[in-house]
């Protein structure tokens, strides 16, 4: 396959082109699952967002009239215990839920893609330091050092989004790493030093621009996971405070009642199996569409 480098002015000629076959065209666009998946997206953080100015119940205000009553008119996804809409508690739900999930791969994203980037281009010393911190990071049970952090510093959205930031951090930095290992020996980039340019242009310009592919599509799997983990710490008892609603404290405060009111537990069930999917689906689109490879790992 030619490969061009815009930064280097090169063109090398592969086999295919060499021997008159075409060179396989990279897959374009999403494919339908991934369009449907970014349309799920799409709809979900516009409806989380605006949520506030649709005509949604209050989500903390109790009607006797709904309350253990299954899906109707009056409440398409039915009342819980206490009469409180279940539609309106998982829309307000995906709000915290994504925040944190978000947040905390921000967090990974930002700290463990720096290092990572930093290690596989400098090597040596420099990766020793940075493969060493993620193998101490990696070595903890996440879902045990996630409960560490929400437990010390205490049930709060910022917390909690800190704490799976910090679990994040290793397993984007470990991919960013390898990738940045790739690419740091390739023409263009050798080009680059060879003129002259500057360490810090040379992986902001050259190597990022290429890394952030699959920097995005495990990113988006992190998200899904980080949305898993805040449900798991409110069964442990470990999330967000008590009155903050999330997907996982909808499901802690719905099982008691799962018997009597499953609804209560399979809205907010649902809301998270679809949203972790979608993010899977679009995390494989990306990876097809860019030819995002990980056999490096």
């Amino acid at each position: 396959m030619a490969e061009t480098s815009r930064q280097a002015g090169i063109v090398e000629v592969g086999d295919d082109e060499a021997s008159g076959q075409p060179a396989p065209a990279h897959p374009r666009g999403l494919g339908v699952g991934g369009w449907i998946a970014a349309g799920w997206m799409i709809l979900l953080v516009a409806v989380s967002a605006l949520a506030p100015i649709l005509p949604l119940a209050d989500p903390e205000v109790s009607d006797a009239s709904i309350a253990r009553q299954g899906p109707s008119s009056a409440a398409l996804l039915g009342g819980d215990a206490n009469g409180r809409d279940v539609l309106a508690r998982v829309v307000y739900g995906a709000r915290a839920s994504l925040l944190i999930g978000l947040g905390a791969i921000a967090i990974g994203l930002v700290v463990g893609g720096l290092l990572g980037l930093l290690g596989g281009y400098y090597r040596h010393r420099v990766d020793a330091v940075v493969s060493a911190a993620f193998d101490v990071l990696l070595s903890v049970p996440a879902l045990i050092l996630a409960l560490a952090f929400t437990v010390f510093l205490g049930p709060e959205v910022q917390n909690l989004i800190l704490a799976l930031g910090i679990v994040a951090i290793p397993q984007l930095g470990r991919i960013t790493r390898a990738n940045t290992l790739a690419w740091s020996e390739r023409e263009f980039v050798l080009a680059a030093r060879a003129q002259g340019a500057r360490d810090r242009r040379i992986i902001v310009r050259e190597i990022l621009p290429n890394v952030l592919p699959a920097m995005f599509s495990i990113a988006l799997l992190g998200v899904a996971v980080a949305v898993v983990a805040e449900g798991g710490l409110s069964l442990l008892g470990a999330g967000v405070k008590t009155g903050t609603i999330t997907w996982g404290t909808l499901i802690a405060a719905g099982r008691a009642d799962l018997e009597v009111t499953p609804w209560v537990v399979l809205a907010p069930a649902t809301a998270i199996f679809l949203t972790v999917l979608a993010l899977n689906f679009l995390g494989d689109a990306i990876r097809a569409r860019f030819d995002v490879r990980e056999a490096v790992l």
